[in-house]
């Protein structure tokens, strides 16, 4: 077929193609984002063409097994559905020095020394970096193949000659093809090369990990369309200078979205955090006012947080209000609920909030947490440390169920807690215990009236 060249703009923020440059983006209204870049056109498929395509139905497919690879961390499993899917696409993101070449590298190392065949294809680093981390990480199997190339036909080449059962891109936006002539990390260079990978992964069984930078915002650099066109998209989160690292599944067409992976990042590398609960609670503070714990779910994991509060009186006309690790407009909301159902005069007065050890919740189910920390510093009175809540609180300060209850009481029970503050409704759905006493509250005023 008959192909043809032309010149095109694309937004460099969401990937929107034009015909003609603008000023904003229609897409994702951004200013200033078009570049023009030289594509290549293919003629359109022939009638003759069409009609030798044959289509299947259901019943003619013969599912394959699902055979998954295990990675050697079981952290990484649970994020990925229970391991490796051969032929998919991984797209791996996070801030500069978070540690996922490190994590990958890892991963090479135990499917090494389970015998699979892996190649390592770097584009940012030379073969004697490569070697410096990989002494740092420990010993490593023969198998383990290295390569570092930028070219993205003379990387196909390589892939389709070795054909190793797993493959790592580190980056995507160091990849270039020669038949484009825009430089590498642009949208269509980007585009292109996700595409071949995804191609090859495909066609040849390949399970490719592919690294991603991300931009200030948070986000993988380059057009939207690279996260909608590869099968998993897994996020590092954690600020670079602290020890832990939490590794969250954002798409998964072959698993859950709601699993995360806690690890430590130590000199020998990142480390799985069997118990994340005893992790977060490490270094809990005993008397102080403004803390409690509250029990959140990551996916079927139940998790206990330290939540803090310090409310102060303000020194100026409008109050702060600061939340760290949750978030900010849910807070604002929680004490307007405070002050019409508990009559608390908030107005003057300033509201810190943290989730301590850095991690981010959004569930709902810490609303109760969040207010009772809040009280507690207002009145400045400690609750006691064998406490640990969970609910929903609604606008009108009742406070609503949560799903797996069970699970977070189990939870509470395996550590230590001998007291439960969880919504009354909840409590039909529960078998009795004898380790731990569970307190039904229908409203916050009956949660406070508890902690005095």
């Amino acid at each position: 077929m008959a192909k043809t060249k032309s010149s095109v703009f694309f937004c460099q923020e969401c990937g929107y193609e034009s015909a003609k440059w603008a000023g904003q983006c229609p897409a994702c209204k951004q200013w200033n984002t078009f570049v023009e870049e030289t594509v290549d056109r293919k003629a359109s498929v022939s009638k003759k063409e069409i009609r030798e395509i044959r289509t299947s139905t259901l019943d003619e497919i013969r599912a394959a097994d699902e055979k998954r690879i295990s990675t050697g961390m079981a952290e990484l499993d649970r994020v990925l559905g229970g391991g490796i899917v051969p032929g998919s696409l991984v797209l791996v993101g996070g801030d500069p020095g978070i540690g996922k070449s490190t994590l990958l590298l890892q991963v090479c190392r135990n499917l090494c020394e389970g015998g699979a065949p892996v190649l390592y294809i770097s584009g940012e680093e030379s073969l004697q970096q490569i070697k410096i981390r990989a002494d740092r990480i420990g010993s490593f199997s023969r198998s383990l193949e290295l390569l570092c190339e930028t070219n993205l036909e003379r990387v196909r080449g390589v892939l389709e000659e070795k054909r190793p059962q797993v493959a790592v891109i580190d980056s995507i936006q160091t990849m270039f093809g020669d038949a484009i002539s825009s430089a590498p990390g642009s949208v269509s260079q980007v585009r292109e090369a996700t595409g071949v990978f995804m191609r090859l992964a495909k066609e040849l069984g390949i399970a490719i990990f592919v690294v991603g930078h991300v931009t200030k915002e948070g986000v993988v650099a380059g057009p939207r369309v690279l996260e909608h066109m590869v099968d998993t998209v897994l996020y590092f989160e954690g600020e670079r200078h602290a020890t832990y690292r939490i590794l969250r599944g954002v798409k998964n067409r072959f698993g859950s979205t709601n699993e995360i992976g806690v690890f430590e990042m130590r000199r020998e590398g990142l480390v799985e955090v069997k118990n994340p609960s005893e992790y977060m609670l490490d270094g809990k503070p005993k008397g102080a006012a403004g803390s409690v714990v509250a029990c959140s779910m990551e996916g079927t994991r139940p998790i206990l947080i330290e939540i803090q509060a310090l409310v102060s009186r303000s020194a100026f006309g409008m109050p702060r209000r600061t939340a760290a690790g949750t978030d900010y407009n849910r807070v604002n909301l929680l004490m307007a609920v405070m002050e019409k159902s508990l009559g608390m005069k908030l107005a003057d007065q300033d509201a810190y909030v943290n989730i301590a050890g850095g991690i981010r919740i959004v569930e709902p189910a810490i609303d109760l947490g969040l207010i009772l920390a809040l009280v507690s510093s207002y009145r400045n009175r400690p609750i006691a440390e064998d406490v640990i809540c969970f609910g929903e609180v609604g606008l009108s300060g009742e406070v609503r169920s949560v799903h797996m209850a069970e699970q977070r009481i189990a939870e509470a029970e395996k550590l230590g807690f001998s007291v439960c503050i969880l919504p009354k409704v909840c409590l039909k759905n529960i078998q009795k215990t004898e380790d731990i006493r569970l307190i039904g509250v229908d409203n916050i005023q009956e949660a406070v009236q508890y902690i005095g």
